[in-house]
């Protein structure tokens, strides 16, 4: 790699006190011709996560730490691109709840540089360490969950048209305006539509996969897939994008259920039977992943990619109905 290689890694943060340092400290470059600096761009924190980043910073003077008043992470990595140093010319961006495998910015930006592409994505597994958390992971990691997303599931290197972004050049994502910043969620896919029809390539490297940490709870879980569904539709809404299957899975899984129970308790018992062959198959599907890998956590998993599904569904549907009533 080149000695003018400039990179700038951006760190999200809102409240990430348990995950940040480890974060920090995977993703430090360890090859010495790679000039870089690391942004943690915080939301407005109440925890010590500013803390222990200022701690950090103070240990290693390219750390920083700037705020984010718009505290969602689209915003977080524009402002980011905008006060990275001039010569930077790689973007990182990074997230907390995730470890980074050794040399993975210099392999990112190598891909980056040597392919000529505008963005580097990555696979991203998950892992968990409490009994709900494992579950989780493992319900993300399966096809049940993920619906065979390739950064979920591609063990190979290829052009794509989405995944978890790690690495950009600079300049293609300014030209394309950055992220949308009336996005909460679900931005990074919006992006990579419009580099896409700008004519950019994306290539999704297997070789610098991450660990995701997911969230700890059923409750919060469910927010997020909300979320997620929410932003997938406007994504959908803004570009006049079709749906893809696996995106029309657990919409017509939750209509289904729906259906099923108002039919079962308004007419009769037999219309129950949709409904209750889903969850016997999720809950299935959570018995085998459990015998499979082991651990008893996984026969949650079923329950969770439950809640991942109708989650997703009722912010789509939700996100949907707000977005036609407004024209």
């Amino acid at each position: 790699m080149s000695s003018a290689s400039s990179v700038t890694i951006l760190v999200p943060a809102l409240n990430e006190e348990n995950y940040i340092r480890h974060a920090i400290n995977s993703l430090i470059p360890t090859n010495k011709n790679l000039d870089y600096e690391l942004i943690v761009v915080d939301g407005g924190s109440t925890d010590r996560t500013c803390q222990i980043a200022q701690e950090m910073s103070a240990a290693n003077p390219r750390i920083q730490v700037a705020s984010n008043s718009a505290r969602f992470q689209a915003a977080a990595v524009n402002t980011g691109v905008r006060i990275a140093k001039p010569e930077s010319d790689t973007i990182i961006r990074a997230d907390c709840h995730a470890e980074y495998p050794p040399g993975f910015v210099g392999g990112v930006v190598r891909e980056l540089r040597e392919l000529n592409v505008a963005s580097v994505v990555v696979p991203m597994r998950t892992i968990g360490t409490t009994f709900l958390q494992r579950a989780i992971a493992a319900a993300q990691n399966s096809r049940l969950g993920n619906g065979g997303s390739p950064h979920r599931t591609e063990i190979r290197s290829r052009y794509v048209d989405h995944g978890h972004h790690a690495a950009f050049d600079r300049r293609a994502f300014v030209s394309v305006g950055g992220y949308d910043e009336s996005f909460t969620h679900n931005e990074d896919a919006e992006l990579d539509i419009r580099l896409i029809k700008s004519g950019a390539k994306i290539w999704l490297c297997s070789d610098f996969g991450i660990t995701y940490f997911p969230r700890k709870s059923f409750v919060a879980l469910a927010r997020q897939y909300f979320n997620h569904g929410a932003g997938r539709a406007r994504t959908m809404f803004k570009h006049r994008n079709p749906p893809k299957l696996r995106q029309l899975l657990p919409l017509a899984a939750s209509g289904m259920n729906l259906c099923s129970v108002v039919l079962g308790i308004s007419v009769g018992w037999p219309f129950f039977l949709p409904a209750l062959a889903y969850l016997g198959a999720c809950t299935a599907w959570g018995g085998v992943l459990a015998q499979s890998e082991g651990d008893l956590a996984c026969l949650a998993s079923g329950p969770a990619a439950m809640i991942m599904h109708h989650g997703w569904a009722a912010g789509f549907v939700c996100m949907a109905i707000r977005l036609t009533i407004r024209k």
